[in-house]
């Protein structure tokens, strides 16, 4: 059996912040986003918390209006302003419980000949259960797949799973299972919480299947804080976090007499970096990129360029699959190859970046359960 991770970067829709031609470009954007959504959850809207409200609302060009180009205010029932004609804008709610609503990136539709290549690349790798991160929903998930990643003219992929998690972008993770390969049980973290709050920015999805031969396997698929916006020592503390839970979680399983366990999922630091290591170094999972039949075509990285500062995706195996395990590999035909697409074989239809499956080449493990 083989099992992969991918990040898609949705399929249908996406924030239109996540698609700036550069991270720089669209993390202003984010940060406000992410600071008002913080603040509009406040049981009570105090004199500086209407502040800060009105000042993030200013940088998502919605002070004026309901609706700007890459964020939207829904007051759905109450109010949260009030825009006077002298052109003073009034924070009116007097907390959470005084207004329904939010606020919500805006999104734009994703390039098709993008999401031609996104199936290409599923189909190319051949995986029988894939972890998928940033997907916008079950629904979209299962409409690709059913419509996109076919076999012998049905889809590959019957079963198809998105819970949705703490992300409020869109970007949920969920799997992909061939027919042999049923799900027969599933957990949800979005709520898991410890001594500083809740832990997760999306959620550690915990799926259990079934294989051919009647054993049974658990994959976590998991999407960890980025560093593309915030601090680099909060976000790295929330990765630290978000891996030593992930790593309580495993040893839980293990706890249960489930052997078979693999993570999945684009964890956004590289192998030796501080955050991750309740997983690659205090625990006893290994990394598919360490076997000795692992290709990566002298690239070990999974974003971007490639490189080893770009390693941000992994399956991690409990020591039962690493004992069964007789390979694995990068697939980065469907990624921009930099800036001229020429770092690697790509697929020739893929004549611009914009046609890029993904920013982020899928990752895989081969296993031999029989």
């Amino acid at each position: 059996m083989r099992i992969a991770a991918f990040n898609v970067e949705n399929l249908f829709n996406r924030a239109r912040a996540l698609d700036q031609r550069t991270w720089a470009a669209g993390r202003p954007i984010l940060e406000a986003y992410q600071r008002l959504c913080t603040h509009l959850e406040e049981v009570a809207y105090t004199d500086e918390v209407k502040r800060d409200i009105l000042r993030e609302l200013g940088k998502l060009g919605l002070r004026n209006s309901d609706q700007a180009r890459f964020a939207r205010l829904r007051q759905n029932r109450g109010r949260l302003l009030r825009r006077s004609r002298d052109g003073t804008v009034t924070v009116i709610a007097g907390g959470r419980a005084d207004w329904i609503g939010w606020a919500e990136l805006t999104t734009d539709r994703c390039d098709e000949l993008a999401l031609t290549h996104t199936a290409r690349v599923l189909t190319d790798v051949g995986a029988d259960i894939v972890g998928v991160i940033e997907a916008e929903s079950r629904f979209a998930l299962k409409r690709f797949a059913d419509a996109g990643v076919v076999l012998a003219g049905r889809p590959r992929y019957p079963h198809v799973m998105v819970v949705d998690g703490n992300d409020e972008r869109g970007i949920d993770v969920g799997v992909l299972a061939a027919a042999g390969f049923p799900l027969v049980g599933q957990r949800s973290h979005v709520d898991d919480v410890d001594q500083v709050g809740r832990v997760f920015s999306r959620d550690c999805a915990e799926y259990h299947f079934r294989t051919p031969a009647g054993r049974t396997v658990a994959v976590l698929v998991n999407h960890f804080k980025s560093k593309g916006y915030g601090g680099k020592l909060a976000s790295d503390a929330i990765r630290r976090r978000q891996a030593v839970r992930v790593a309580d979680i495993y040893r839980g399983l293990i706890a249960e007499g489930i052997e078979n366990v693999a993570i999945v999922g684009d964890l956004n630091d590289t192998p030796d970096s501080e955050p991750l290591q309740p997983l690659t170094v205090e625990s006893d999972l290994r990394d598919i990129s360490e076997h000795p039949a692992f290709e990566d075509n002298g690239r070990p990285g999974t974003y971007g360029y490639c490189t080893a500062r770009t390693k941000l995706d992994y399956v991690l195996l409990s020591p039962a699959l690493w004992a069964v395990t007789t390979g694995g590999g990068i697939f980065r035909r469907g990624v921009w190859g930099g800036r001229r697409g020429k770092l690697w074989p790509i697929y020739e239809t893929m004549t611009s970046a914009v046609h890029a499956g993904s920013d982020h080449a899928a990752i895989y493990a081969d296993l031999d359960l029989d």
